[in-house]
């Protein structure tokens, strides 16, 4: 570094903790689940109309820098620390060895990296390293701002360099289980009720920290094979529930605004924390997949990602309740209009649909309360 360089850095101050820049990071730092950087408040605590909270001084001295705008630089830091899992339960205490040693235990697991595709068209480079990194962000800001539940993978922590270690999830689409796909016999009304209740919990947990899932479908849910256990995957399309939405047709949102750090240092000195956070709270809010995404998004309406959650909870009951899965016109539906084949046979979970696919206005939001109760043989009269 030169003496100009060192001019630079000398007297500002890292966005993430109010700490100089010039301090010297140690080798391991403590990572607090309520100082992360990228980390929202629990949506219960949020009021709509005040502004993000701002980091913590006392959090992770470490600074971020990030040298080139491309998704493997995302983990260009001294040590993984401050991208993993937050503090309590372990997460591979839900997880099961498959192998173990006299002073270790073996997990089967996989590892999460962003895919970045260049293309040069008519001499001009096309890439979509942006949108990729916006995903990959996302991702990662809720498996390290979600606590451990048995309805999301585990997440392990992060390869510098390489990417994020997940639990690999043995199991089947929950497409594959509405089809009865591979010879398997149609669901039952217990399976039905079962996965109801395990959806909602795990979409509950996600809404209680703020963040949305952005893209549910019956492609993003999966069922163990062993326990038959609901796994909601997939979350590059999560955005924060007090952020405010751009349409994807908007200027698109730099994926590393919240994580280079400025050049200049008069620029860098003058930006107060309210006016750091104010400028990462635009994100931008993308179509999810046919036909699960909610009327709103599709007209570049939405206003509460939560409750963009709740309609696609709404289609997917549609689908379990039929054992089939439904489609819809975008042009019908951007017109909040619930076409009658959504209710075509559906018994078991009629009411509940019709609440969840209302106008978002009148829309029925997703809680725990909502759980059935499993009436067992040893509760009978």
């Amino acid at each position: 570094m030169n003496e100009e360089e060192e001019q630079q850095v000398n007297g500002a101050v890292n966005p993430f903790t109010g700490s100089p820049l010039s301090e010297e990071p140690p080798a391991i730092a403590p990572v607090h689940h309520e100082t992360h950087p990228i980390i929202s408040q629990p949506y219960a605590d949020i009021d709509p109309g005040s502004p993000s909270p701002s980091p913590s001084p006392q959090g992770s001295p470490h600074v971020f820098h990030v040298s080139a705008r491309h998704p493997s630089s995302i983990f260009d830091f001294p040590t993984p620390t401050p991208y993993a899992p937050p503090p309590g339960h372990p997460p591979t205490a839900q997880l099961t060895p498959f192998a173990t040693g006299s002073t270790s235990a073996l997990f089967r697991c996989l590892v999460k990296k962003p895919e970045v595709v260049q293309l040069e068209i008519n001499g001009e480079l096309h890439s979509n390293a942006a949108d990729v990194t916006t995903q990959f962000l996302a991702e990662l800001r809720l498996y390290t701002t979600v606590t451990t539940h048995r309805g999301l993978p585990a997440f392990l922590g992060c390869l510098e360099g390489v990417g994020m270690v997940l639990e690999c999830v043995d199991g089947r689409t929950l497409l594959d289980a509405v089809r009865a796909e591979g010879g398997a016999a149609p669901l039952t009304q217990a399976q039905k009720i079962d996965y109801h209740n395990q959806l909602l919990d795990g979409l509950a947990h996600i809404h209680s920290f703020g963040l949305s899932h952005g893209d549910l479908s019956l492609l993003n849910v999966f069922v163990t094979h062993t326990s038959e256990t609901i796994k909601i995957l997939d979350f590059g399309r999560s955005v924060a529930a007090d952020s405010i939405y751009d349409p994807p047709s908007a200027e698109p949102v730099d994926p590393f605004s919240f994580l280079h750090l400025h050049n200049n240092r008069s620029k860098r000195q003058s930006i107060s924390q309210q006016q750091y956070t104010k400028r990462r709270k635009v994100e931008q809010i993308h179509p999810g997949t046919r036909p699960f995404c909610a009327p709103e998004i599709l007209r570049a309406e939405c206003q509460d990602a939560i409750l963009a959650d709740a309609y696609s909870f709404g289609v997917i009951l549609a689908c379990l309740d039929q054992n089939a899965l439904i489609d819809c016109d975008p042009e019908i539906q951007m017109k909040d209009i619930i076409p009658d084949f959504f209710f075509q046979g559906c018994a078991l979970f009629r009411d509940r649909i019709i609440a969840y696919l209302q106008r978002f206005d009148r829309r029925r939001r997703l809680s725990r309360d909502d759980m059935i109760a499993v009436k067992r043989w040893w509760d009978a009269e």
